[in-house]
């Protein structure tokens, strides 16, 4: 038919784009509310993250028969100048009636004074049917009010660490984003010098989240996922991070289009088709490595999972439909006031010639680069590799066995100054008990046990039928006795039985959240395993969920991190189409990872003085770093392998090194400070986190994508591409006298795909 063109309409041309838009704009405008609900879904109870087959999950599971309700504890422990005086001590009751009155405050305990007569604690139960962070809030705004003048007051324990945890990720929703959007769009206005630019790429990624946080809120609402605060401020970061990454790899394709004279609607097809793979890889393999999580048995990190992945599927979307459509309809404005005229002779070129002349001249920084690795690529990757192996020793400094819950929030906590407080005049673990299920007929025995370890202050029952919710109990004659506290009473008090098994509860000598309490309870489960036999009794409480989770957590990192290696080198051999080239590059991801983590080691220790890590760490380090440090070896070998089908292997990899060497140091600076700016939530976890995958991207940016990579492919020329057909068929280097004939195939195909898109 005459007349005939693939070519879409005008109206099409327009309507594509504005449509394209016009969605995003709806969907961003639902989900940017619901970044002030969060808290609504979220939990931070870390006892629901741990599996149902842990001991402690068991225990908890069964506490609210024990104590006929679901609570939390707190500990309020108030303190004078010197010994309390009998009229102190009376407003001091007075007080303890008082607060009793706060919404979600269950029934408090008669005060406990100190041997020292200095200090009183009472126990308060939180509900966990509300908000326990609330909860506290209210009560230490109750305390204060009605505080006696004379008088210091600290709520402290479980429920207290909650409330201040929950109090530092308050800065989630506003602060965090803030500081990471201004680091983002400085330094893209720095870098690209267009006001215009940067805003089109922070709306891609700002739009990714939204639409990212509508599905994630729906699903926690569902309960499909549990999501903390934890969770929450690496997927705020994730997405802007992935999404302005991959929108500067579209970005720069789409420059390069403009740049051969195509029209805004053929540049942005040309920039999509070349954009296309090494996205839809790169987001595919984090969502691969994301995905591995799922194998954790921690909640938490199970949740990241899923939801993580979502975020990342989201970024990709919107880097590959909502910021072409953008740059559809402003065209080269977006590059204002250094807008793309035009292509003086490609830079690859210059590259090109040091295959064969390594002294040959070219322009601009990675030109320079590219010369680098062309006359010294054997020195370039063994110093490298050296390097980075010298500093991965600092990995045996790494402490990631856990911290004490007190240690978990960074600056002031009313908690953690309670704890200390607590410690001076009572039992360390006061407040925050040792729980054991123990079957009623085995009582004695484990009392016995209990009385004998040097960790144990005291042991008591749960009698819900007492004001204090608790008898006494010791041995006598093989029998257990209770007894409670003032005078004789005519009936004996017995404790609370349910299913025939009694709850006891054992103050620990030691505080409740630290390493000393977590191996008392370690010792204790295994002294009732060869005593009373196995699962006889079991041992619950804050420390034994410190324990457990801890434990759980280095059980996850000693799967999934070989797991996570295995598929995103099955993704790379895939995409890349070889074995060899996949192996170097999960080597220098691995290699980078060590570096950035020994490193980080002595950061630490050295200059923070980091108590130590959560078990964690190393492992959302580590997922962080591969995935997204193949990211960039996915953007830089993907165009090297595209240059090698074209103009060898050597010469591909000079051209991709200077084709893709701004845009990948780019978004490795973005990436860098958006995971930075996680350091501003005072959680240490989110700030040792924000340490290693910021010191990592720009140790991956700068040292192996600008030096090891490049120059050890370089160095193994096109058995890089083994076994594929390419490692056969391909040349390393392109003869000097063809080199003129190389210049004009170049231009031959840059006009060709001139014409190509205009008749597109």
């Amino acid at each position: 038919m005459t007349g005939r063109t693939d070519t879409p309409t005008r109206w099409l041309r327009i309507g594509i784009p504005v449509l394209l838009v016009l969605i995003w704009l709806v969907g961003g405008s639902i989900g940017g509310p619901y970044f002030g609900k969060v808290d609504e879904v979220a939990t931070n109870d870390q006892s629901s993250f741990l599996p149902s087959s842990a001991e402690s999950t068991q225990v908890q599971e069964r506490l609210s028969q024990f104590t006929g309700g679901d609570s939390i504890p707190a500990v309020v422990v108030v303190t004078g100048e010197g010994a309390l005086s009998a009229a102190q001590l009376t407003q001091v009751s007075e007080l303890a009636t008082t607060i009793s009155a706060v919404d979600g405050v269950e029934q408090v305990t008669p005060a406990i004074s100190s041997e020292d007569g200095e200090a009183v604690q009472f126990f308060v139960p939180i509900s966990t049917a509300g908000d326990v962070g609330e909860t506290v809030t209210a009560l230490r705004e109750s305390i204060e009010k009605n505080l006696p003048t004379g008088l210091e007051a600290w709520v402290t324990g479980p429920a207290g660490f909650t409330a201040d945890l929950v109090a530092g990720f308050l800065g989630i929703d506003g602060i965090l984003l803030a500081v990471a959007l201004g680091a983002v769009f400085i330094i893209l206005v720095i870098v690209y010098r267009s006001p215009l630019l940067p805003i089109l790429v922070l709306l891609t990624s700002t739009f990714a989240l939204c639409v990212a946080l509508l599905t994630v809120w729906w699903l926690a609402k569902a309960g499909i996922f549990v999501l903390n605060g934890q969770v929450q401020g690496i997927l705020f970061i994730l997405v802007i991070g992935a999404a302005t990454d991959y929108a500067l790899l579209y970005t720069a394709r789409f420059r390069e289009a403009i740049g051969t004279g195509a029209k805004r609607w053929d540049a942005a097809l040309m920039a999509w088709r070349g954009a296309f793979e090494p996205i839809i890889a790169s987001g595919g393999t984090v969502i691969a490595g994301l995905l591995c999580l799922l194998l954790s048995d921690l909640a938490s990190n199970r949740a990241l999972g899923p939801i993580a992945s979502i975020g990342i599927a989201f970024a990709v979307l919107s880097a590959l439909t909502f910021l072409p459509a953008l740059l559809a309809i402003f065209g080269r404005a977006a590059f204002w006031p250094f807008i793309p005229k035009g292509a003086d002779g490609d830079p690859g070129d210059n590259a090109e010639r040091l295959v064969t002349d390594p002294n040959a001249p070219v322009r601009g920084f990675w030109g320079r680069q590219a010369r680098l690795v062309a006359r010294h690529a054997r020195p370039v990757w063994i110093i490298s590799t050296v390097v980075l192996l010298a500093a991965s020793v600092g990995v045996l400094q790494l402490k990631a066995d856990g911290v004490p819950q007190s240690d978990l929030v960074l600056g002031a906590s009313q908690a953690r100054d309670g704890q200390d407080v607590l410690a001076q005049h009572f039992a360390a673990g006061s407040g925050s008990p040792a729980y054991i299920v123990v079957p009623q007929d085995r009582v004695a025995d484990a009392v016995t046990v209990l009385e004998k370890a040097p960790g144990v202050e005291s042991v008591a029952a749960t009698a819900k039928d007492t004001a204090s919710g608790q008898v006494g109990v010791s041995v006598q004659g093989g029998t257990p006795v209770y007894t409670l506290a003032g005078p004789p009473s005519a009936t004996p008090p017995e404790p609370t039985v349910v299913d025939g098994d009694v709850l006891l509860v054992a103050t620990l000598s030691d505080e409740a959240d630290s390493l000393a309490a977590e191996q008392t309870v370690r010792d204790l489960r295994t002294t009732f395993t060869s005593e009373l036999g196995a699962n006889v009794a079991l041992v619950g409480g804050p420390t034994a969920i410190d324990l457990d989770t801890n434990d759980t957590s280095i059980r996850d990192r000693t799967l999934i991190i070989p797991v996570i290696l295995a598929v995103i080198l099955v993704i790379l051999m895939l995409l890349l189409r070889a074995v060899v080239a996949p192996v170097i590059l999960i080597l220098s991801v691995i290699l980078s990872f060590g570096a950035a983590l020994g490193v980080s080691a002595l950061v630490f220790d050295n200059l923070f003085h980091f108590p130590g890590a959560d078990p964690a760490v190393p492992l959302y380090g580590f997922v962080f770093l591969v995935a997204l440090g193949v990211d960039y070896n996915i953007f830089l070998m993907s165009r090297v392998r595209e240059e090698s089908k074209r103009h060898g292997t050597r010469p591909g990899i000079l051209r991709g090194l200077v084709a893709t060497g701004g845009v990948i140091t780019s978004a490795g600076l973005v990436l860098a400070a958006t995971f930075a700016a996680l350091g501003v939530i005072p959680i240490l976890f989110l700030a040792q986190l924000a340490f290693i995958v910021a010191f990592g991207v720009l140790l991956d940016t700068f040292v192996v994508r600008s030096l090891l990579v490049p120059a050890a492919t370089y160095d193994l020329g096109r058995r890089i591409w083994w076994p594929s057909r390419l490692a056969r068929s391909d040349v390393d280097a392109v003869p000097t006298s063809s080199i003129p004939a190389a210049e004009a195939t170049t231009r031959r195909s840059r006009r060709q795909n001139r014409n190509d898109a205009r008749e597109l």
